[in-house]
């Protein structure tokens, strides 16, 4: 199974220079965890990614009201990604390894197509034990014990 198959297509995204609040308000109204940052709306290249958890911590830590904080202030500046030719099972590496729970999906340019999360494996792996009995189920339990591990200092330090 392709990236393709499983991404979603209509993903908002917001520029670094935003207010934070304009991320949150994207996740609260998508009902989703992460905004991607793009370059700028003629150029829809991916430069980061903003989860709700760099929100509250960067708002928390810093004393400061979303606001008074920029989306480029607090943004994941180096988000790893997959395309839509990607197999599954390498984007899926690429979240284990990262520990990542949501990939965007990008052209051969970096520019943003569509968003990859755990729960679109998740969702697939249930789709097909269901039909072919239990596999998959070995795969799904590694992935996501390697994506909800606990950060080491050095994984974290590089996110």
């Amino acid at each position: 199974m392709l990236v393709r198959e499983l991404m979603r297509k209509d993903v908002e995204s917001c520029l670094a220079a935003a207010p934070l609040c304009d991320a949150a308000r994207i996740m609260w109204d998508r009902d989703c965890g992460c905004v991607p940052v793009i370059e700028s709306v003629e150029n829809p290249r991916v430069v980061g990614i903003v989860t709700d958890r760099d929100a509250f911590m960067a708002a928390y830590t810093r004393g400061k009201r979303l606001p008074e904080l920029t989306v480029g202030e607090v943004m994941s500046k180096s988000p790893k990604t997959c395309a839509p030719e990607d197999p599954l099972a390498r984007a899926a590496a690429t979240m284990t390894g990262a520990q990542v729970r949501r990939l965007p999906v990008v052209d051969a340019s970096g520019q943003l197509l569509g968003m990859l999360s755990l729960a679109d494996v998740a969702r697939e792996f249930a789709r097909h034990r269901s039909v072919k009995g239990s596999v998959g189920a070995g795969e799904l339990s590694e992935l996501l014990a390697g994506i909800c591990a606990p950060h080491s200092p050095l994984v974290a330090a590089s996110a």
